[in-house]
């Protein structure tokens, strides 16, 4: 693993010093990866990875959970028409049933890269290091934060989950997906104990599992 990029714990300065480092020495294609749906009781995970050109800010962007769904989806919207590569990939409830979340977040990581044409030449991850990834790659924690290329993905693998939950909502209204995009909040709750689960309800979960054995 390479040297903390910020070892305060603060914002870098220039948000792209991480990337800098390995500009300089020719490794262009840096992909920075992040997911979101680790947590929810409902819907898949989804992982992104963000190759951005040497020098490329997008001004405005962070940790995806720092900012509003309207400023999230303009910054995607920049950040697909201004990175090298972007690519996306997901995990499904079932393989999140089959192989745990950490095995299907691997999984979600390792569709996303796999979607970079050419492939990285060096690949950043927010967390810890990822046993089951079959990649070579730096672990940074709250990487969303401190690195560029991997806040632009954080963004990215957010708007796209919270899309797809949305069109599932329109499905499965009782849920309240619209909003909390399967999290556990009262009203999902409430709707579990009275409907049961939809199919696109981790039931191995210990949120759901409590509403079935009731």
């Amino acid at each position: 693993m390479v040297p903390d990029p910020d070892p305060d714990g603060k914002r870098l300065q220039d948000p792209l010093v991480y990337e800098e480092r390995f500009w300089s020495r020719g490794v262009l294609r840096v992909a920075g990866v992040d997911e979101v749906g680790r947590g929810p009781l409902a819907g898949p995970v989804v992982a992104a990875a963000v190759v951005l050109p040497r020098g490329c800010r997008i001004e405005g962007a962070t940790d995806s959970k720092q900012l509003s769904g309207i400023r999230r989806e303009t910054l995607s919207r920049e950040i697909t028409e201004r990175a090298a590569a972007v690519g996306i990939g997901a995990a499904s409830v079932r393989e999140i049933e089959t192989l745990n979340i950490a095995g299907a977040t691997a999984l979600a990581v390792r569709r996303a890269l796999e979607g970079l044409d050419p492939p990285p030449d060096h690949v950043v991850v927010d967390g810890r290091p990822m046993r089951r990834l079959q990649w070579t790659h730096d672990a940074v924690v709250g990487g969303d934060a401190r690195i560029h290329s991997v806040a632009c993905a954080s963004i990215v693998a957010k708007v796209c989950r919270d899309r797809l939950m949305r069109r599932l909502a329109a499905r499965y209204p009782a849920y309240g997906w619209e909003t909390n995009v399967g999290y556990g909040t009262p009203k999902h709750m409430e709707a579990l104990r009275q409907f049961g689960p939809s199919p696109h309800h981790r039931r191995t979960f210990g949120g759901v599992q409590l509403e079935l054995e009731v």
